[in-house]
Formats: C-alpha cells, structure tokens, sequence
C-alpha cells in the first residue's frame, strides 16, 4: 500500500472511531494511525491504559482532533478522571481550545469538576476566553449550580457584573436555570439583582418564569448595589 493510501485509510479509520467509539475499526486499523491519532481515539473510548501507552510512545499530549478537542479536552467533557489526570500530568496547553472555541477549564466548569478547575486555575488557565456561543466558566459554573466553582472563579478577580451575550449576567444564568446555591454565592460576592437582559427581564423574573421559588426568594430579599456593570 502506498504511503498516500496509507495515510488516507488512517484518516478514514480516525474519523470512524471517533464519531462512532468503534473499538473493533481501532482493533482493525490500529497500526495504521499515527501515534498521535491513537492517543485521542482512546480518550474518546475512554481506555487510560491505552492513553498512556501512546504517551510513552511520544504522542503529543497536545495532539487535536478534526474539532479541535486535545485528549484533555475529550476526557473532561466525558468526566474521565483518569484520563484528565494523565493528560495534565503529560503538560496539555491548559489553554488550547477546541474549534467550537470551549477550553479545558469550560469543560470542567460545566460538568463541575472542581479538583481540575483548581488546577487548572493554579497552572494559568484563562477565566476570560469565551467560547462560540461568547459563553465563559464562569457562565457554564453558574448556570450548572456549581457554586463552589463559581466561587473559585470569583476570587480569581471575575466580575460577578460582568455582561455576556444577551446583556446576560451570571447571576441571570444561575438564577434561569434556579441553580439557588450559585445564586447566594453571587449575590454575596456583589452581584446586582437589578441588572436586565435584552429583553429587559432581571434575574428574579428569569425564576420566576420558571416557578423556581426558592431562588425568586433569595433573590427578591437581596438589595440591588449601586455598582456598574461591565462587559464580559
């Protein structure tokens, strides 16, 4: 087979496993990805060993999929602690974001993984970038309830008045989603209860839309503070 056919057959065996997770077209067609390309197929199936092995083979802990997600990346958007831990270990750019723009620290924000983020933060992961739909991890903490992130996320220096798409603040993202928990820790860290979004609704009448009481409570007891808002 010629090296352009073969090449051709690896992208063609990356892109099945990937979409599909097929181990049988790895198991088939193994030795002819790259070592790179093997690395991000077993995060995809969640196969550590097999994570590691490529590491040790010289794959770049770097390495990105067609979307642009790192193994870092695939891992902690499918909570995969195991995998997320060999690839900080390996130095994965804590920084480097998938084409749809979400970074490491996003996808641990979202699916609360509170550990990571700490490590992320602490190995100089950015709170600013802003994915595609100009979301941040402070938006995807707040609106999941994750208060203990958010928490970190704040004493990181993040405006808890920062303005998002929308004209939406995280406190409106917590309190949409009635994510109460994350709601008090913004409003203890200042944020403002009289802000509206595009559509002039504040953050109590996003939870009230959708009956979530105790949040319209909390929210409704707090007093509006005098500071401006900016953009996110």
């Amino acid at each position: 087979m010629s090296f352009t056919a073969r090449s051709a057959l690896a992208g063609l065996l990356l892109l099945l496993v990937l979409l599909t997770g097929a181990p049988a077209a790895l198991a088939a067609g193994e030795e002819n990805l790259s070592v790179n390309a093997r690395l991000l197929v077993f995060a995809r199936n969640g196969d550590a060993a097999g994570v590691e092995r490529s590491l040790k083979e010289g794959a770049n802990a770097n390495s990105r999929s067609r979307i642009g997600e790192t193994a870092l990346v695939i891992a902690l958007k499918k909570n995969d602690s195991a995998i997320t831990r060999a690839m900080l270990t390996a130095g994965t750019d804590v920084n480097l974001a998938a084409v749809n723009g979400v970074t490491p620290l996003m996808a641990a924000a979202h699916g609360g993984q509170t550990d990571v983020v700490k490590e992320l933060l602490a190995k100089g992961a950015s709170v600013n970038s802003l994915d595609r739909l100009n979301k941040n991890a402070m938006t995807y903490a707040a609106g999941e309830g994750h208060a203990e992130i958010v928490k970190l996320l704040l004493d990181t220096g993040v405006d808890p008045n920062a303005v998002y798409q929308n004209a939406l603040t995280a406190l409106m993202w917590a309190a949409g989603q009635g994510k109460t928990a994350a709601v008090k820790v913004l409003l203890d860290a200042g944020a403002r209860t009289d802000l509206k979004d595009n559509r002039g609704k504040t953050a109590a009448d996003m939870a009230r839309e959708f009956k979530y009481n105790d949040t319209v409570r909390l929210l409704e007891s707090a007093r509006p503070t005098g500071s401006t808002a900016t953009a996110g």
